[in-house]
């Protein structure tokens, strides 16, 4: 039933956009054909064809408009000078839905219509279940997943646009003890591809500054109500709360913390970085909250600021790390077909292993896992903001 509801919604959304765009630069259901005019392309018969494959829908769907962003204006930048040995990027944008087997079957399509790579997904857990695919296709995949098992599957084609969480939490759990002396921590996380990164990261930084949770509590990503495991997190009055998942659960579970008396910090990767946590916690919840994130602003470097002027100036909206990382994985994959001449293929893949690029969220060196940044900052909400620490 969920797979025909899904098909009929997917073709009823198509009608609806081609209507509105007056059919111009439509696809079949489950994508949607970038213009010649949204990526500076003037005919599809010389255009290297990219897939961006993100959810535009569902619960994850502000990253995946974040992502969407952050990779047009990247492709945007590159066709306008001159594009990849006189040819023009394309792109087909494909909507995940925030759901694995959508994303395996999205990346059997991106294969199947030409794709030589695949920018995404925003979630570890679909760009974790399109590696066999695309592995098998011997079409690169640079994931904005942070996932630590997204570096060890094993494959040669599977490329990282962020630090792993391993990162990320090291740097969080090193600041909370070894900084703030805070060693009462609970954790809460979900079961997902990137809760169970976060959880595991975190857990091993702690457990190596000698430090047992008070509490650690397992949660699903699309539990809602968080009553029992913040409960018996209440009953050992932790100083610190971590939060190990995507912004929206993250945002929820910080709510009800409050709710329900628990005063400790928040603390959190990236998701606790974003708008979207601040949103659905409530700024006077997040206020505090301790993150840990390889982009903590748009006004820390002359880089990062003319990468917010761009993008406020095409979509009228600041930038955040989800649209900043998807903007280097743009560029990174235009260097590497540069290199290539356009050519996909295992040419492509060990093309963009030898890209070194200094981009919005570190220096990339990919390693054979894929890899390719690891550093993190650490910032503190104030004002509904991240800011950097003191």
């Amino acid at each position: 039933m969920r797979t025909t509801l899904t098909r009929r919604t997917a073709i009823l959304g198509l009608a609806l956009g081609c209507a509105g765009a007056g059919l111009a630069a439509c696809s079949a259901p489950g994508g949607s054909s970038s213009s010649s005019a949204a990526t500076g392309a003037s005919g599809a018969s010389g255009a290297i064809k990219v897939a961006i494959i993100d959810p535009q829908s569902g619960q994850t769907s502000s990253l995946g408009d974040w992502e969407l962003k952050g990779a047009k204006l990247a492709i945007e930048e590159i066709n306008a000078a001159g594009g990849v040995d006189g040819r023009q990027i394309s792109f087909t944008l494909y909507d995940d839905q925030g759901d694995p087997t959508v994303a395996t079957n999205l990346a059997r399509k991106a294969v199947s219509e030409g794709a030589v790579a695949v920018l995404g997904s925003a979630t570890s857990g679909n760009s974790l279940a399109m590696v066999p695919i695309l592995e098998a296709a011997k079409v690169p995949e640079i994931s904005s997943g942070q996932s630590p098992k997204l570096g060890q599957t094993g494959s040669k084609f599977i490329f990282l646009n962020a630090p792993p969480s391993t990162a990320i939490d090291e740097s969080l759990a090193k600041y909370l003890v070894t900084t703030k002396s805070l060693k009462k921590i609970a954790m809460i996380s979900n079961n997902g591809a990137y809760g169970k990164g976060e959880h595991d990261a975190f857990l091993a930084s702690l457990k190596d500054l000698g430090v047992t949770p008070t509490s650690d509590q397992s949660i699903t990503p699309d539990q809602k109500d968080f009553t029992s495991a913040l409960t018996s997190i209440r009953g050992t009055n932790p100083d610190v709360l971590f939060i190990g998942a995507e912004e929206v659960e993250s945002g929820l579970i910080a709510k009800q913390a409050r709710q329900l008396g628990i005063q400790a910090v928040f603390a959190g990767g990236t998701p606790a970085a974003t708008d979207i946590y601040v949103q659905t916690a409530g700024a006077a919840v997040a206020d505090g909250t301790i993150c840990s994130t390889p982009y903590l602003g748009n006004d820390t470097s002359d880089a990062t600021k003319k990468f917010a002027a761009a993008y406020k100036a095409a979509y009228g909206k600041d930038p955040e790390f989800h649209g900043a990382k998807a903007y280097d994985g743009g560029h990174i994959l235009a260097d590497a077909l540069k290199t290539t001449k356009g050519a996909g293929g295992q040419a492509l893949a060990d093309a963009i292993r030898t890209v070194k690029y200094n981009g919005l969220v570190g220096s990339f060196a990919f390693g054979e896992n894929g890899v390719g940044v690891h550093d993190s900052q650490i910032g503190v909400i104030k004002n509904g903001m991240a800011t950097p620490v003191s």
